[in-house]
């Protein structure tokens, strides 16, 4: 594989915001329902196990992407050939361009039903589409620096948490281990959509100076996120009902319902609106990703390759329509997503160490 120019390298300090950014989306406004459905309010547990099924993924990536210095793309061919390992790199990129019609659709949803229920998502769609363009084309360092802004400018908005406390009740948590280990198992599946993204590593690690010296800020990025869900997990817990619970699409959305201040009455309105921000580095980075995959993979201009995912993801945004599709949609992709990072990364890691053994033997 060739090796990037200096230029365009980036700092190993940055795929912290890279892999925090990627974890925290749409999913971070509505996940308490979800995993609770399967254990109830023991499924915090649930996310203390998924972050640390993810670090450990994240140790096997480095682990895989480190002795060939390469993307996932150079490893699929290195390990399984040009041709099936060809096959695998393309499922890879379409799970990539799946992803931002995942996120801008969720988005619109969410807009559709707190603020404009006659928004135009076409106009919206493209609109977002065109200044990722505009992000993209100034290259990964730029996209970098939206998914820093995007960590840091809206931190604000974590610190409302501080208000729905005043009407919690701890003992909505008790007790503890109520739900047996299947259950809690469940639950921890039913995070991963959440909690994915971090996996566009396997594409951007060409990029990072000194890749290996930003391992430790890998970790850094999913502690971060794992904390932070936890967090807003154990103050959904304690403010609803598991009964009140069920009825809350948007639990994180609701319980901004209540923040009181002297100079706002709707505080979910700049909250869903400074939410644009976190999604946009979701959309540019994998828009980002996939391009690039298809550049590696047919030896295409990366700016054509976007320009025709960009209007496969408009057209595939205006195909979803009712909520059940948008909820067919993000199951899918939680599924895979699931599969890919959990099962796949494993099966590939243990297969590049023990082709690379035999062939270092022979």
């Amino acid at each position: 594989m060739d090796r990037i120019k200096e230029q365009f390298l980036i700092s190993p300090y940055l795929v912290f915001f890279l892999i925090h950014s990627m974890q925290v989306g749409v999913g971070i406004l509505g996940f308490q329902r979800i995993i609770a459905k399967a254990a109830g309010y023991d499924s915090w547990i649930s996310i203390i196990l998924v972050g640390i099924a993810v670090h450990i993924v994240i140790w096997m990536i480095y682990k895989i992407l480190d002795p060939s210095k390469g993307d996932i793309i150079h490893v699929h061919i290195e390990i399984f050939g040009k041709w099936i390992g060809g096959i695998f790199s393309i499922l890879f990129i379409i799970y990539l361009i799946a992803m931002p019609v995942t996120v801008i659709r969720s988005y619109i949803e969410v807009v559709e039903v707190w603020m404009f229920p006659e928004f135009n998502r076409w106009v919206f769609g493209l609109f977002t589409l065109l200044l990722a363009y505009y992000v993209i084309m100034g290259g990964l360092r730029t996209v970098t620096g939206i998914s820093f802004f995007s960590v840091v400018l809206p931190l604000y908005i974590f610190f409302v948490m501080i208000f729905p406390l005043e009407y919690a009740q701890p003992r909505n948590l008790l007790p503890i281990l109520h739900h047996s280990l299947r259950e809690i198992v469940q639950s921890t599946r039913d995070m991963s959509l959440s909690i994915i993204g971090f996996e566009l590593i396997l594409i951007y690690y060409p990029f990072i100076k000194d890749a290996k010296k930003s391992q430790k800020w890998a970790h850094f990025g999913v502690f971060a996120t794992t904390v932070l869900y936890l967090i807003i997990a154990l103050t959904a817990f304690m403010f609803y009902s598991e009964q009140q619970l069920e009825k809350q699409i948007w639990a994180t959305l609701s319980m901004f319902k209540i923040v009181v201040m002297p100079f706002v009455e709707r505080f979910e309105y700049i909250g869903i609106t400074s939410w644009y921000l976190v999604i946009l580095p979701n959309v540019c980075i994998t828009l980002w990703a996939a391009s690039r995959g298809i550049k590696r993979i047919f030896s295409v201009q990366q700016r054509k390759a976007l320009i025709v995912i960009m209007a496969l993801v408009l057209v595939m945004i205006g195909l979803f329509q009712t909520r059940m599709q948008i909820d067919l949609l993000n199951n899918y992709m939680s599924t895979f997503g699931f599969y890919f990072v959990f099962c796949y990364v494993p099966l590939l890691f243990i297969a590049t160490v023990v082709i690379r053994k035999l062939r270092d033997r022979k």
